[in-house]
């Protein structure tokens, strides 16, 4: 299945549901597979596709339903069966195929598959491009979602794909490739399972370089050969990894294909990623491997739609969790993301993990992929690290090419502990929210030779307690920091831990290991509580020049563009800065400035010369963009100033990506960062001196 989609493509998906009747959603634990031969040309400049499709239909299917693309007008040219139109919804037109007899049935269908991007909007500044399909002369997308093959939605596919491609071009699908002939002529064969089937073309330059049992792959739009091989190196580091960790790789090959527009798929045995995206340098270390682990998780072990997307939180744990922990980054990324949740994530937007399905903004991406990975990263807390790995290695070896969903990791994990872990799954995978935590009535008292720590600790959200393992960090006068895991399912969990010397202080959950409601001066205020908030106000600087002016107005009204709360102001229009919702400032004539300079700890600003002094650092906002954050009331604040209107449009892309800090210099039109920061964090109610 592919990754990271906007919730729209899953309404694209349910639109072929619509057409039928009595319909599960997909797809089963047992789903019945359908063969395909497809043989298949491709024109690019006019935008069309003609194949032919010989099927192999599991026996029992007397009567198929499936769905094309309308306009495609599919022909029956051999089979014992009868073919009829049954409906259309949207771009697609549902069909019944009645076979009388077993055998195979060839299908001959053609026309012209081209749609425009489509720009959702994700978060305040953030939007996503993405497509139902297109054939055109930039490239050609399609998958399941086009209709550009036959296609019931609860049936998984094996397929062998010829596709001839105009001169100069390159085909792409899943499964193992039989090289381009000078006719134009590629094919593509899958054995395993699939959900989907997926074509895509350019006039690619192809990398190839063997790695152990598999062909590791790269298609650029442009040749770089540099490039190239440091994706061919990462790919076979990343793959030898997690084969290692989890089990075989299940495809014959993985490539890194380049699309003509910015995405980031995953997909069986490749991933789609914009020009852009893939050239960043810290991609290849960053996002790819992410990518190519979904080759276990999501397109390996596929997904049961019943009990919700489980594969973005386990990629997300095994990868960019995993990478963090290597560069001595874990407890920060947990934070962050815990962060994530606070700011993103409001009631009425919060669900479950068995209830989410895909990444569609802030909020959704903070439950599936930040409180999914903190599920499994609890569940290893739990169970100790080898155990968690032979439950994954179980998980993967019982589900091959199969749907299996929390029902599935919850029976792996309890066969290798020997343990009964409905409790956790149940409250962790059915209910939202998070625990929020409190220590109460510590003591220390002298005990012999040595001294006692004892307490209290409680879960303070109004939701009931949640199964949690709590870690105390006691740091003694001398000698090393001792960690002591507290059980709790409770409103209170006493604990008493005996020490052999004095203790300087005690902390709950230090290294950010649950995951819990942060409490004040564990997280400093950044940008992603401007950009996850629902609603809040734009506030424009009324004296500045009206190039300025305008610039401003323009920044504003992209970042306002399918957020109907959040509001545009003069600042001349309002008496004062509001403490009620969050506030956006603008250029270094805003009249309000001073709501945020004023009981400003962190920082101090000079308006007079444009500088802001961070501590020691100096930014000199004569000369660049400088943004910086606050907080008014319990709302959070944030001021933008720019020496150069040109570089507002850079900063209007730019700035909602860099969420997770309370600081920023930008340099030049191009606004290339010089300076990020977050402000320091403050004492914790969950921190105790003694």
């Amino acid at each position: 299945m592919r990754q990271h989609l906007p919730c729209l493509n899953r309404v694209v998906s349910a639109v072929a549901l619509l057409l039928f009747t009595a319909l599960p959603l997909p797809i089963l634990a047992a789903a019945p597979v359908v063969a395909h031969s497809l043989m298949v040309t491709l024109d690019p400049a006019a935008g069309t596709v003609q194949v032919e499709d010989t099927l192999r239909l599991p026996a029992a299917e007397t009567a198929w339903e499936f769905v094309l693309h309308s306009g495609l007008n599919p022909q029956l040219v051999a089979g014992d069966a009868t073919l009829t139109a049954t409906g259309t919804v949207a771009h697609l037109t549902s069909y019944r195929l009645t076979r009388q007899s077993a055998g195979a049935v060839t299908l001959r269908y053609g026309g012209r598959i081209r749609h425009e991007h489509i720009n959702t909007a994700e978060n305040l500044g953030r939007s996503q491009q993405w497509s139902v399909g297109t054939i055109a002369p930039e490239g050609v997308f399609l998958d399941g979602n086009s209709g550009w093959y036959p296609r019931h939605p609860t049936m998984l596919h094996t397929f062998t794909l010829q596709a001839q491609v105009p001169p100069g071009w390159t085909a792409v699908s899943q499964g193992a490739d039989s090289g381009a002939t000078d006719a134009g002529l590629i094919t593509w064969t899958e054995t395993h399972p699939q959900e989907d089937i997926y074509l895509l073309a350019a006039p690619f330059t192809v990398y190839r370089q063997q790695a152990a049992g598999f062909e590791a792959q790269v298609y650029l739009r442009q040749p770089d050969a540099a490039l190239a091989q440091r994706y061919l190196d990462a790919t076979g580091k990343y793959v030898a990894h997690y084969a290692d960790l989890i089990g075989t790789y299940p495809f014959a090959k993985f490539a890194l294909v380049e699309n003509f527009w910015e995405t980031g798929y995953g997909m069986p045995s490749l991933t789609l990623l914009g020009g852009q995206v893939l050239r960043l340098p810290f991609i290849i270390d960053s996002s790819y491997p992410h990518e190519i682990l979904h080759n276990w998780w999501g397109n390996g072990v596929y997904i049961a739609a019943t009990e919700g997307n489980w594969s973005e939180g386990l990629t997300t744990d095994l990868a960019d969790h995993w990478l963090q922990i290597q560069a001595g980054r874990g407890a920060e990324y947990r934070r962050d993301m815990l962060k994530a949740f606070a700011d993103g994530v409001r009631e009425t937007a919060d669900v479950p993990l068995a209830a989410f399905r895909a990444r569609h903004n802030s909020a959704s991406q903070a439950i599936g992929y930040g409180k999914g990975a903190f599920f499994f990263h609890m569940l290893r807390q739990q169970l100790g690290e080898a155990t968690f790995t032979q439950g994954l290695r179980r998980f993967y070896a019982d589900n091959r090419f199969q749907a299996a969903g929390f029902t599935e990791l919850q029976r792996a994990f309890a066969a290798v502990s020997g343990r009964d872990l409905s409790d956790f799954f149940t409250a962790w995978t059915t209910r939202p929210g998070a625990p929020r935590l409190a220590l109460r009535d510590v003591q220390m008292t002298a005990n012999g030779d040595g001294y006692q720590v004892s307490g209290q600790i409680a879960q303070i959200q109004a939701a009931a307690p949640f199964p949690v393992q709590i870690p105390l960090v006691i740091t003694p006068i001398t000698g090393a920091p001792l960690r002591v895991n507290i059980s709790s399912s409770e409103r209170l969990t006493p604990f008493a831990i005996p020490l052999p010397v004095k203790p300087r202080s005690l902390d709950v959950d230090p290294e950010f290991d649950v995951f819990r409601e942060l409490e004040a001066g564990e997280t400093p205020v950044t940008l992603g509580a401007l950009f996850g908030a629902e609603r809040g106000l734009l506030v424009l600087p009324a004296a500045a020049s009206a190039p300025e002016l305008a610039a401003y107005q323009q920044l504003a009204t992209r970042w306002q563009a399918g957020h109907p709360g959040w509001q545009i102001r003069l600042d001349r229009e309002l008496a004062q800065v509001p403490d009620d919702q969050p506030v956006w400032l603008f250029g270094w004539d805003n009249r309000h400035q001073t709501a945020l300079t004023s009981g400003a700890t962190a920082f101090t600003v000079d308006a007079a010369t444009r500088q802001v002094h961070i501590g020691a650092t100096v930014l000199d906002g004569a000369s660049a963009s400088i943004v910086l954050t606050g907080q008014r009331g319990q709302q959070p604040l944030a001021w933008l100033v720019t020496s150069d209107v040109a570089a507002l449009p850079a900063l209007t892309r730019k700035l909602p990506h860099y969420g997770k800090y309370s600081s920023l210099r930008f340099e030049g039109a191009a606004a290339l960062i010089r300076h990020k920061e977050q402000w320091p964090m403050t004492a914790s109610a969950l921190r105790h001196r003694f």
